[in-house]
């Protein structure tokens, strides 16, 4: 287990659709606890698999004292919408209001393979649909209308964050490449 570097805004991983889990394995165990290694050190809220350079449908969330995760999630919103701040690890020190679904039931899996089933609304809800944003390759900023995201675009771009350099990442030299069978 160990913190991980958090890709930022611009890095093409962030807007890449990712793979669903298919091998529930020891492997996957590590990235569940890198993932919220990671996100408690930041601190945050949630934290989705890309976010650290990781293309699975995988993320963790800490919310009112409950810590859980969620292995490909799928969700059922309600109608009822509300607009709140927003902030993301992967856009530091940026946070504009998003509009989303007030509660949810989010079905998937845990790291064993066992079936989850998450209710919740507010707080619980606005994370567990950011994260899942994130594994479908939208971003926050995304779900701005266009006046909103163009003030959150002019922010983002006189951030000291904004043009760093992504992470170094290692290709595995195996057949596999780094990837369970």
């Amino acid at each position: 287990m160990s913190v991980k570097p958090i890709r930022l805004f611009g890095d093409p991983v962030l807007k890449t659709p990712a793979d669903p889990v298919t091998v529930f394995d020891a492997e996957l165990r590590k990235l569940v606890a890198d993932l919220t290694d990671t996100m408690r050190d930041a601190p945050g809220l949630g934290l989705a698999a890309p976010q650290i350079g990781v293309g699975l449908r995988v993320f963790t969330y800490y919310v009112d004292d409950v810590l859980g995760h969620l292995i490909n999630p799928d969700l059922n919103l309600s109608e009822d919408e509300e607009t709140d701040d927003e902030g993301c690890l992967s856009f530091p020190g940026i946070s504009y209001p998003v509009k989303r679904s007030y509660g949810l039931v989010a079905k998937g899996f845990d790291m064993h393979g066992e079936p989850v089933r998450l209710e919740g609304s507010g707080l619980l809800a606005r994370c567990v649909q950011h994260e899942t944003d994130h594994l479908d390759g939208v971003l926050f900023i995304d779900r701005m209308d266009p006046e909103q995201r163009k003030l959150a675009m002019k922010e983002i771009r006189a951030a000291e964050w904004w043009g760093a350099q992504s992470p170094t990442v290692k290709i595995s030299p195996h057949l596999t490449r780094g990837k369970a069978l």
